[in-house]
């Protein structure tokens, strides 16, 4: 019978991050098939304003998404325990908030395109494509970040093929947009960004499928004390917007160290990696947000012994695909690069192949970071999260690459990521025995 068990988690375990992976594979394209398209279509200088810019859209999907995995890690707990109109005020209470947020980022594309293109180091040839990217991408923040939001609560409300039919349609529909706009009807820059933005729209016109549908738990119901309950379930997903908003603060800095360092065309050869970080980051995190109902509805029935389980399988999934990554990105790094290097710029390719190298080592522990953050998400351990999102993001990295910059040039940029996720690494381990330690007590 115990084997029996042990085989449907696993099957059910697979079924979800299968369909994450894959959907967060294809959600990562809308920043990567910008970057390929940019590239062959404007050049280094297209490349440079779309590096410049981009850090800004991990800060709206990385409020997205925290207002989404904090709700619906909440949900899940609710839905496992029986509380079903709690669980549909939480789903409520995540949606307003995930609006209230979004409007903030609406108004500084209003009131302060200008002023924060020129923040994020923009000038020159690449002031007016970078603003231009930044503030169409802050205009449809609400889309963004509703789209993380029913995204996450349909996913865990029993549909996660439905989850990754919309971040497919989204992507895919970018991707088509991306070649016209770009190539035929030659709107530049402009067209890049209108089709990204774009990609959440038709994403949450997919997931209506299941909201409208009678079997959805997902039904607006009034909230009580919301802003209480708000600040609950952000603190939940907390974790995940730190992870996603460092990423940002990283960009910015790695952006303006590597000006410092080789210019324009350093920037150029870090926005390739950075964009192919992207697409890797994407499948750990959806192994993490694929395991995340399991874990919280475990945790919600008080299953530990499946608690367990179901982390070992994400942690042994997400160690397979970083050795498999690695030996690809290790094998076929030049024609890789090419792809974003139309001019066959031979600086730009021996940058970029230096940095794959070195920076990619660091996705040997990224994926153990990522699932034990949402791991502790997962169990109402809200403070081990948001330590470990801390450490990975901003209190070893930023100044790991500002010493190590200045004592080693762009080597210790690029070594500098690996550092850090290999010392979060240690922390996480010694985060996780403790926990497992004081359940058997």
């Amino acid at each position: 019978m115990k084997r029996s068990a042990d085989t449907s988690l696993f099957s059910t375990f697979l079924k979800y991050v299968l369909f994450n992976v894959t959907g967060m594979v294809g959600l990562s394209w809308y920043i990567l098939a910008d970057t390929l398209f940019i590239a062959r279509g404007l050049g280094p200088d297209g490349l440079t304003a779309l590096n410049l810019a981009i850090p800004v859209y991990s800060f709206i999907h990385g409020t997205g998404l925290m207002a989404g995995m904090g709700g619906a890690t909440r949900y899940s707990i609710q839905k496992a325990a029986g509380s079903n109109a709690a669980a549909r005020r939480t789903f409520t209470t995540a949606v307003i908030t995930a609006l209230i947020l979004s409007s903030a980022f609406v108004l500084a594309a209003v009131l302060g395109d200008r002023a924060l293109t020129s923040l994020l180091g923009a000038g020159g040839s690449v002031f007016e494509m970078t603003r231009i990217y930044l503030k169409i991408i802050l205009l449809f923040a609400p889309a963004f970040m509703l789209n993380n939001v029913v995204l996450c609560f349909v996913r865990n409300d029993g549909s996660p093929n439905l989850s990754m039919a919309a971040m497919l349609a989204g992507s895919f529909s970018n991707i088509i947009l991306d070649y016209v706009f770009i190539f035929p009807l030659g709107m530049g820059i402009f067209g890049a960004v209108i089709a990204t933005s774009l990609a959440p729209v038709i994403s949450l016109a997919v997931l209506s499928l299941h909201l409208l549908s009678s079997r959805s738990g997902l039904k607006f119901e009034r909230p009580a004390h919301i802003v209480r309950s708000s600040a609950g379930l952000l603190s939940l997903g907390l974790s995940s917007f730190i992870a996603e908003a460092a990423s940002g603060i990283v960009m910015i800095t790695f952006n303006f160290i590597i000006l410092s360092l080789k210019g324009n065309l350093g920037v150029a050869a870090y926005g390739i990696i950075a964009n192919l970080s992207l697409v890797v980051t994407s499948i750990y995190t959806g192994t993490a947000q694929g395991s995340q109902p399991l874990l919280s509805e475990a945790h919600g029935a008080g299953r530990q012994d499946s608690i367990r389980r179901v982390y070992t399988y994400a942690v042994t999934l997400a160690l397979g695909f970083s050795v498999m990554i690695y030996g690809l990105l290790a094998l076929l790094r030049d024609p890789v690069i090419s792809l974003f290097n139309q001019n066959k710029d031979t600086a730009l390719a021996a940058m970029a192949g230096q940095g794959i190298l070195l920076y990619f080592t660091a996705f040997l522990f990224v994926g153990v970071n990522i699932i034990s953050a949402i791991f502790f998400s997962c169990v109402e351990q809200a403070r081990l999260s948001f330590t470990l999102a801390m450490m990975r993001g901003l209190v070893l990295l930023l100044p790991l690459v500002i010493l190590m910059s200045r004592l080693f040039g762009m080597t210790g940029v690029w070594l500098s990521f690996p550092a850090t996720e290999l010392l979060t690494c240690a922390a996480a381990v010694i985060f996780v025995r403790r926990y497992w330690k004081k359940q058997r007590m």
